[in-house]
């Protein structure tokens, strides 16, 4: 994994943070929580092409 990828991550939890700071003390928690829920989501795809190359990985170090 590149550390760019790991720094893009982690803007993305930040920036996640402080928009949902924002909108939980505007009273808008419904948003608040939505916002949390597309930053998961965001994240979770970004990772999913590492993943299966870490599956192959595995798979070639444990001969399976």
């Amino acid at each position: 994994m590149e550390i760019t990828f790991i720094f893009k991550i982690a803007a993305i939890g930040i920036i996640v943070a402080v928009l949902q700071q924002v909108l939980s003390k505007s009273g808008r928690d419904e948003y608040a929580m939505l916002t949390v829920l597309a930053g998961i989501l965001v994240v979770t795809v970004m990772l999913l092409p590492h993943l299966s190359s870490l599956y192959d990985m595995m798979q070639s170090v444990f001969d399976l």
